[in-house]
């Protein structure tokens, strides 16, 4: 079907550099509100859990969230692109909001559940939107130089929300009201000021299309992943081979033919249509966004646990021992941003950042109970320069494949295959660990029981009389415990006790916990690589000289058959960059 577009009556001027911070600072508001509802939740949802007697479904309030989230990112892209980014934008800020409030009179884990699942519903909005809009606003070439302010909003939400998270539920009451509860007010008074903002700033021209809403393929689609996203996260206490796993396999995978089936019927008006995968530098990009989200999370799941039990490290300091990860990602990411604005080389930044992470994880594989906290600093800078080179251009590359008037559909397609893989990777990867966590446990002592040191904690009557040394003493007395697995089984549910063990009978606990890291990190390492070899098929791209608004303007015009008159350039705007911006 062909259709036709009107060209505008007047032309659109391109905002200056002023124009563009002012509506900047309304989408860093957006992001930061979905960014540090995550950190911050993820530091108090024990207390939480404790609190409302549901220690046990605590990963349904997370699952929840989750699945919400990501079903609802392609429809917003491709809804904006029909309707409007603006009034999107400020429906995203606003179920969040009464998601928030709703969450702080949770009464029971299923009523948490349930209102962090209305919170994801705006959250899958808000980062996909966010760099949606700016892609209409400034050039592809420029918009890596922007986009380092939006890194670093996360990067910020990465430091900030777990020293947040961890002060507000450590807090009794704070003016009458239980301390864990503030974890979702603080959002508040952040997403009133976001949508003042974007209120106020963000009015930009929108021509409405006539097409079909794509509700049988989100329907479809959810049909699809809500059971692939439940076993992600439930699988590693289902088992992968149970009956509710295998019965979610089957479900998503008539969820997913029925999704190509439908997005073959809707053609060019579908949730993600299936001519955008032809295109190879959408297609590449797509499967390249998707593994390195995996690898991404596979790392950055393990870290924490690292930093948490083997080095000891409460959950706040572990927040903080993650800060050169963060300010690897921020540096580079504003870094390869700048050189990609001046020079218009792209493809060289996600073969770099991938080999990184590659690099990173393979040394990662080696850190154990004794390794000194420098080289893990340095490893884990290293690891997030990777992300901050990597992710941003790849993003550039699936937004300049497509028309302009498909931004939303790229830039979602982007955020929802990373929040893909990054589920896919969180779940597999963790089942990687604790999979191997009882073997390795289990030979770390039958290693040590030989040793001098060990059979001296064995007579220590110090040792005796301590009750938490007693369950592993039990444990080791007749060798059952060494024999059945049952010693390594121990430390799968709370690993707390671990802290309290006497040195010696904590050592093969640690090991064995490192051990397990190791292989999660090289199995991560793995994935990345398979990720390089995509990547390096990345096509080179001729980015755009003119921001998603005026290409979009300029291909309606053509369509309808109309001159363009040159855009009108603000005398506040200065240093325009021009020249040939084909990735060499």
């Amino acid at each position: 079907m062909t259709r036709s577009f009107p060209a505008p009556a007047e032309p659109i001027p391109l905002l200056s550099h002023r124009q563009i911070l002012t509506i900047l600072a309304g989408l860093m508001a957006g992001m930061f509100l979905a960014s540090l509802d995550q950190t911050i939740v993820t530091t108090s949802i024990r207390t939480i859990a404790d609190d409302l007697n549901g220690l046990s479904l605590q990963a349904w309030v997370t699952t929840a969230y989750l699945i919400t989230s990501t079903l609802t990112t392609p429809l917003y892209g491709k809804l904006s692109d029909l309707y409007g980014r603006k009034p999107l934008f400020l429906t995203a800020i606003s179920i969040f909001l009464i998601g928030s409030v709703a969450c702080t009179f949770s009464e029971s884990m299923f009523q948490l559940a349930g209102f962090r699942a209305l919170q994801g519903l705006g959250a899958g909005g808000l980062f996909s939107l966010a760099l949606t809009i700016l892609g209409d606003i400034v050039s592809p070439r420029e918009r890596a130089k922007y986009q380092g302010y939006l890194v670093a909003v996360f990067g910020t939400s990465s430091v900030v929300g777990p020293l947040v998270g961890g002060f507000l539920a450590g807090q009794a009451q704070i003016l009458g009201v239980t301390g864990w509860r503030w974890v979702f007010l603080v959002n508040v008074p952040i997403g009133a000021i976001a949508l003042v903002i974007v209120a106020k700033v963000l009015n930009l021209p929108h021509q409405p299309r006539q097409a079909r809403v794509d509700w049988p393929g989100a329907l479809a689609l959810a049909l699809g992943l809500v059971p692939l996203l439940l076993v992600a996260e439930q699988g590693r206490v289902w088992g992968w081979t149970s009956p509710a796993a295998l019965s979610s396999f089957g479900v998503a995978a008539v969820g997913l033919a029925l999704f190509v089936y439908v997005e073959r019927r809707y053609g060019d008006d579908a949730l993600l249509s299936l001519r955008h995968f032809r295109i190879r530098a959408f297609g590449v990009g797509t499967a390249g966004i998707l593994l390195v989200g995996m690898g991404m999370f596979g790392g950055m799941a393990a870290l924490p646990l690292y930093l948490q039990i083997v080095k000891g490290a409460t959950p706040t300091q572990s927040g903080l021992l993650l800060l050169p990860l963060v300010l690897g990602m921020m540096s580079m990411s504003i870094f390869s941003g700048r050189v990609i604005s001046s020079t218009g080389r792209l493809k060289m930044w996600p073969v770099l950042g991938v080999s990184l992470m590659v690099v990173a994880l393979t040394l990662l594989s080696g850190i154990g109970v004794n390794t000194p906290s420098w080289w893990t600093a340095l490893l884990m800078l290293l690891f997030g320069a990777g992300l901050g080179t990597s992710m941003q251009p790849m993003s550039l590359t699936m937004q300049n494949a497509l028309p302009a008037r498909d931004m939303g559909v790229a830039t979602a397609s982007a955020a929802f295959f990373r929040q893909m893989g990054g589920t896919l990777g969180t779940g597999v990867f963790l089942s990687v660990l604790f999979g191997a966590v009882p073997e390795r446990i289990t030979s770390a002592f039958r290693a040590a029981a030989g040793t001098p040191a060990f059979q001296a904690a064995l007579a220590d009557p110090a040792v005796r009389a301590n009750p938490v040394d007693q369950a592993v003493l039990s444990a080791l007395s007749d060798g059952s415990g060494l024999s059945n697995g049952t010693i390594g089984a121990m430390a799968l549910g709370d690993t707390s006790f671990i802290g309290h063990l006497d040195r010696r009978l904590a050592l093969p606990f640690l090991q064995g916990y490192s051990g397990a890291m190791s292989l999660t990190f090289l199995s991560g390492a793995a994935v990345l690589v398979v990720a390089l070899a995509l990547v390096v098929f990345l096509p080179r791209v001729t980015l755009r000289k003119m921001s998603g608004l005026e290409t979009r303007r300029a291909e309606e015009a053509a369509a309808a058959g109309a001159v363009v008159p040159p855009p009108v350039l603000p005398a506040q705007r200065s240093g325009e960059l021009t020249g040939d911006m084909r990735d060499r």
